[in-house]
């Protein structure tokens, strides 16, 4: 359904104010008003329009009857529970149906051929008499249950050829409107962008300014001020200096060294690489958008991407990208203040995502059973994970500091969803630091993670949402809200919140960017800069009024000095900067660029899981695109191949190093470490690669 100012707007489909899909949306009336209605759509947003008076020609009734038909219709065609395209089983595809059918025809004809046939001779011996009676009897029974079973069966025939043109009509249609969905999608996105970039930059749209004469039909009016752009009136109303510590690091830990770099002993390697071997493909002549588009309704953990759009590492290997900013779980225990203690934790959390920023390269889906390991001598900690699920997919993994002073564990579980114009991933899942020395548990959930313009423009990723870290001994809790971008920019990648003790008393405020660092200040502090910044910001505001194009694009680039550092900030985290070659290596850090190292010593001692092994991911670190493309197919069906072949003995998958339970401190459903995987004893492991 859309909306615009004036009768001859819609019939000209010019300056439109705003459009909704009518999947599942419910209309509402009030008794004491004769002429106003809502529609609740599918997204919560709900939308208030009534017909004028001087309307003769359709009633509020006439509106309700429309809306409401059109939306059972929409629902029931474009919101059914989707099939499951589980890849254990064999699709029937309608090329094989047709090439039974005819063969069941072809049978068919024979048999009755045949009983014709027999029915004659069995004539000719009842005629002659020279036959016994009994046996006579039998062969009329046989040739009665022959007739039947044939008669049955141009029956099933001719309901088989019925219910192929059904669905070959069914899937035309189906084909069809996915065809249209997509077109129309694309589109919108399109001029979304485009009103998105004009706004921003100050520059009026293609359309002339709207005109305020009153609708034509009805008026409409939204309950919120989140609108999609000015012009459209989609509203929602659903309810969302260092650090002083005497912390004394190893020789060959300092905090200006670069994570990734160093001479340490590290799974057998003395000196970190700073290059991969081949830089990454263009992605310019490849399309997300016509990849998805073919997908629509389809679950996106199920959905097979060309290798283009991979980064040459496994997830299990991209969440041990959370270990890059380790000392600060060794400031951390250095701390005697609980709530020193939990601002350290907190700049881990937040330093953990950090790594995400411009890594719009998707890491390879491990196979289930697959594992890594990480051993850094230089940051002290090692890590094991392992691919524990495969539907749904869920990685486990496993950290302790080599001197036993602390324990991170957690398992992800990131769970997709396709918004038209973006993809959003929210890591499912709880993510644990155990501060061994003071005998403290730390629980949270990472926040969600964004790519947008998955149809036009660059893609651009954000992280958004709320982080809430408890500390599980004393109580005390750290509230961060991970800002959304918003339509100009002003809020990208910002991170603001708080400490608070057991009794929801605030004692230290947390500000930064989750791309950049984040700082410390007391609580009267910030909310005094927060005053002075609105006021200012609107003082700003107001004398500005052609100044629309020194507003930041929609995709603003951090630096050094976008934070505003307020007087009397201590600073918590600060962000390693990435190799000068970073943005020809899939956008990694220095930690990024290690973690598929591979080193002959390696062979004798990792197991024969770990995805350093993959020949996908290798061939595609070394460039070899098409290799890792067919290699990628391979392992696929192999895994396929080795789920069917469980499913028909009754075997059930069994995970190695990781158990299904409880979470120690939360209670939450977790997958947590058996042990003894550093014993190097590997035997029965599964043959996936």
């Amino acid at each position: 359904m859309s909306w615009f100012q004036k009768q001859s707007d819609a019939l000209s489909n010019v300056y439109r104010q705003g459009c909704k899909h009518l999947t599942q949306a419910i209309c509402t009336v009030k008794s004491s008003d004769t002429v106003s209605f809502s529609v609740k759509c599918f997204d919560d947003t709900i939308h208030n329009f009534r017909v004028l008076p001087k309307n003769l020609k359709h009633t509020r009734e006439d509106w309700l009857t429309a809306i409401e038909e059109h939306s059972a219709y929409s629902t029931h065609y474009c919101s059914q529970d989707q099939l499951s395209d589980d890849e254990d089983e064999d699709p029937v595809l309608v090329a094989e149906l047709k090439e039974l059918l005819e063969k069941a025809q072809l049978s068919h004809r024979k048999l009755d051929k045949e009983i014709s046939t027999f029915l004659s001779a069995l004539m000719a011996l009842e005629e002659s008499k020279d036959i016994d009676p009994v046996i006579l009897q039998q062969m009329k029974n046989i040739s009665d249950v022959s007739q039947k079973t044939c008669t049955a069966l141009a029956d099933s025939l001719l309901l088989f050829t019925k219910h192929e043109k059904a669905r070959n009509l069914k899937l035309e249609h189906e084909q069809e409107k996915s065809k249209i969905l997509s077109e129309a999608l694309q589109t919108l996105a399109t001029e979304h962008h485009e009103l998105e970039q004009s706004l921003v930059k100050g520059t009026p749209p293609h359309h002339s300014i709207l005109s305020e004469d009153e609708f034509y039909d009805a008026l409409s009016d939204s309950e919120s001020d989140h609108s999609l752009s000015g012009f459209e009136t989609v509203g929602n109303s659903s309810v969302e200096e260092s650090l002083e510590f005497n912390f004394q690091k190893p020789d060959n830990m300092s905090d200006d060294k670069k994570p990734g770099g160093g001479d340490a002993t590290s799974n057998g390697i003395k000196k970190h690489r700073t290059t991969l071997p081949s830089p990454m493909f263009s992605r310019n002549d490849f399309s997300i958008w016509s990849i998805l588009r073919k997908c629509i309704g389809m679950e996106l953990s199920k959905i097979t991407m060309p290798v283009i759009f991979n980064e040459p590492l496994s997830f299990l290997q991209r969440l041990s990208e959370y270990m890059e900013h380790t000392y600060l779980i060794h400031k951390a225990n250095q701390c005697t203040d609980p709530i020193e203690r939990m601002k350290c934790v907190a700049a881990f959390a937040v330093s953990a995502v950090a790594s995400q920023w411009e890594r719009t390269g998707k890491p390879f889906n491990p196979l289930l059973g697959e594992t890594y390991e990480l051993v850094r001598d230089d940051l002290g900690f090692r890590l094991i994970s392992e691919q524990v699920s495969h539907h749904p997919p869920i990685s486990a993994f496993h950290a302790e500091g080599l001197s036993n002073d602390f324990v991170f564990h957690g398992s992800i579980y990131p769970k997709l969803k396709f918004w038209g114009k973006s993809v959003e991933a929210e890591p499912k899942g709880i993510i644990t630091l155990e501060l061994l020395k003071h005998n403290e548990a730390y629980t949270w959930t990472n926040p969600t993670c964004c790519v947008h313009n998955i149809i036009v423009g660059k893609l651009w990723i954000e992280q958004y949402g709320n982080m809430e870290i408890t500390n599980h001994k004393t109580g005390d809790k750290c509230i961060l809200n991970f800002k959304p971008c918003g339509l100009f920019g002003k809020e990208l990648h910002k991170v603001e919140g708080y400490v608070q003790d057991k009794s929801k008393k605030k004692l230290s405020s947390l500000y930064g960017k989750w791309t950049e660092c984040l700082y410390s200040i007391d609580p009267a502090g910030f909310e005094t800069f927060k005053k002075n910044d609105k006021k200012n910001g609107d003082d700003k505001k107001n004398s500005k009024q052609s100044g629309g194009g020194e507003e930041p694009d929609e995709m603003p680039l951090p630096d050094s000095e976008s934070v505003q550092v307020i007087p009397g900030s201590t600073l918590l985290w600060r962000i390693a900067p990435r190799p000068s070659n970073s943005t020809q290596m899939y956008n990694f850090t220095h930690f990024a660029m290690a973690l598929n190292e591979f080193d002959k010593g390696m062979e004798t001692i990792i197991p024969k899981t770990d995805c350093r092994l993959r020949p996908d991911i290798r061939a595609m670190e070394n460039g070899d695109i098409d290799t890792a493309s067919e290699e990628k197919k391979r392992l696929e069906e192999k895994q396929r191949a080795a789920r069917k072949n469980r499913s028909k003995s009754d075997e059930d998958w069994k995970t190695r190093w990781f158990r299904q339970g409880p979470n120690p401190h939360n209670n939450a459903q977790d997958w947590l470490y058996c042990g003894k995987y550093w014993d190097r004893s590997y035997t029965n492991l599964p043959d996936i690669y």
